[in-house]
């Protein structure tokens, strides 16, 4: 399934999905299992944290925090995962993959509400301003990447400001605007529940 993961090659002819969409090896094409349960509940997982670009760790934190929140237990994972700092600086459109967007991040280009944040892992919150350090404003990469996501449009829950290279979270995740991949949070919330 595509996640993605690599930036505009995603939207090209190059993806290798699109081109190879077959496991590795002699027996790639071959016929293969049937998943089911157990199966399906560890790949939607699996697939949720490749996407998100998180460790196991890590995720497992996040279910057990988003478990405490009021509210629905799938919706609030997915919202602590989209608004992690590596995923807002994605979202926004300074970085062209998750991965730059931490490697971004980790670099100290980032600054949120006028403090230098390196830890990718930062949880944002709504009235928070992200925006990239003056020192890195003319960062070639960071420049590049603007141009190469300018058509792309920000979430509703996140403004920006293209020419300051200044973004603000204006609200709160919805469920609903996760239409770029496929996730059943509610496998993840069943196979953790065991």
């Amino acid at each position: 399934m595509k996640l993605f993961l690599k930036g505009d090659r995603c939207y090209s002819e190059k993806c290798a999905i699109e081109k190879r969409n077959f496991q590795p090896g002699q027996h790639g094409r071959a016929r293969r299992a049937k998943v089911l349960g157990y199966g399906i509940q560890l790949r939607e997982k699996q697939r949720t944290k490749r996407y998100y670009g998180v460790l196991e760790r890590q995720f497992r934190n996040a279910f057990e925090k988003a478990s405490k929140i009021k509210g629905i237990t799938g919706e609030n994972l997915l919202g602590l995962m989209e608004h992690r700092l590596d995923n807002v600086v994605y979202r926004l459109g300074i970085a062209t993959s998750r991965a730059m967007a931490r490697q971004v991040v980790r670099h100290g280009h980032i600054q949120v509400n006028g403090r230098k944040v390196n830890i990718p892992s930062f949880l944002t919150k709504q009235g928070d301003v992200v925006e990239v350090r003056q020192r890195s404003k003319q960062n070639t990469g960071i420049l590049a990447a603007c141009d190469a996501t300018a058509s792309r449009p920000a979430p509703t829950w996140l403004e920006f400001e293209r020419d300051q290279l200044r973004g603000r979270v204006t609200g709160q995740f919805k469920r609903q605007e996760l239409v770029q991949i496929q996730i059943n949070e509610q496998l993840i919330v069943e196979l953790y529940s065991k």
